[in-house]
């Protein structure tokens, strides 16, 4: 296989705040894998929060190029299985492979990745829209400039409950709330109160993942369920989740890829919880990629390629939380004009 990175670093529409950090672009870092006349794109994102950074991913990838281009593709999942024990430190490098290499998988075939898999599509779940922290002020700007039937409202601020109240004076759509580790128990248990008869469907991790003992209490007192995500990282934070979270969010760019989303899925189902998938503001590629998993899904937040001002690439389009395919092979995603490096 020939390998060519292609790293980016596109703008936000607006400022982006988490409780944690706010940033006004987002560095990315596409990987494209060629064999046999075609190609397969996969990408993986910046974050500072996990220590990685696009030098970072690209060291990581380089160090192993003679690996990969001397590497026949067969299946993605044997390549995820060889490339792991070089990677395993760097499941975002991973990721990028792993998507490219299921998008060139998909492509030999001329088939759509959910037709590889199988899949019927007429029943996939909404995408929601992201409302970052900002003054209420600019919050109900912000829902009214971009109206959506599910938004996913950033908190962890002294206001949160302000927040929601007036939030949802302007709209009817479902609420989703996603603290990112900013609260402790009793704030949880009683925002869950106060949240769950303004229409707040869930609440994505509130509390830090190290709190366990926290997290047990909430899980077991919670008004509304409760969403895993810095506490599901990996395939094998599964069953640390179990009784400590009624779903899980699991981000490809976090856990390695396409190839161990699916066996998470797998096993959240047989513990009996729900399953998000999540972003890490991709653009078009990453996203594209997540549109296939959709069936397997009860929730997404895939909105990343309506939060960037810039693109990397043309796929799938979301109109209205509702998401159209690229009338494509593989996952859909066709390059724009890139530097590689």
């Amino acid at each position: 296989m020939k390998l060519t990175l292609y790293p980016f670093e596109l703008k936000f529409r607006h400022t982006f705040t988490i409780s944690r950090k706010s940033k006004d672009v987002q560095p990315l870092l596409v990987a494209e894998l060629q064999q046999d006349g075609l190609s397969g794109l996969g990408e993986t994102a910046d974050n500072s929060y996990y220590n990685m950074t696009v030098p970072r991913l690209m060291e990581a990838i380089n160090a192993h190029r003679p690996f990969i281009e001397n590497y026949t593709l067969d299946k993605p999942e044997t390549f995820w299985q060889d490339m792991y024990p070089l990677l395993e430190d760097n499941m975002f490098a991973l990721c990028a492979l792993d998507l490219a290499a299921w998008d060139l998988y998909a492509k030999r075939q001329h088939k759509k990745l959910y037709e590889v898999w199988g899949l019927n599509i007429s029943h996939n779940p909404l995408t929601d829209y992201t409302i970052g922290i900002d003054t209420i002020e600019n919050m109900v700007k912000k829902l009214k400039e971009f109206p959506w039937p599910i938004y996913k409202i950033k908190l962890g601020t002294r206001e949160d409950i302000e927040i929601i109240t007036e939030l949802r004076k302007h709209t009817s759509a479902v609420f989703r709330v996603d603290a990112n580790c900013a609260w402790g128990v009793e704030e949880t248990l009683q925002n869950a109160a106060a949240m769950k008869p303004l229409g707040v469907e869930f609440i994505e991790q509130p509390m830090p993942a190290a709190d366990r003992a926290g997290m047990k209490n909430v899980f077991e007192q919670s008004a509304l369920p409760i969403i895993a995500d810095e506490s599901c990282i990996v395939e094998q934070d599964v069953a640390r989740c179990y009784g400590y979270f009624h779903g899980i969010n699991i981000k490809l760019t976090k856990c390695g890829g396409i190839t161990p989303a699916l066996r998470m899925i797998k096993e959240a189902r047989q513990c009996g919880m729900k399953v998000m998938t999540g972003s890490m503001n991709e653009s078009t590629v990453g996203t594209s990629a997540v549109a296939h998993l959709l069936p397997l899904l009860d929730y997404v937040d895939m909105d990343g390629p309506l939060l960037l001002a810039e693109d990397t690439a043309d796929g799938i389009r979301i109109d209205n939380g509702r998401i159209i395919y690229a009338d494509r092979p593989g996952v859909g995603a066709v390059l724009r004009q890139a530097t590689s490096i």
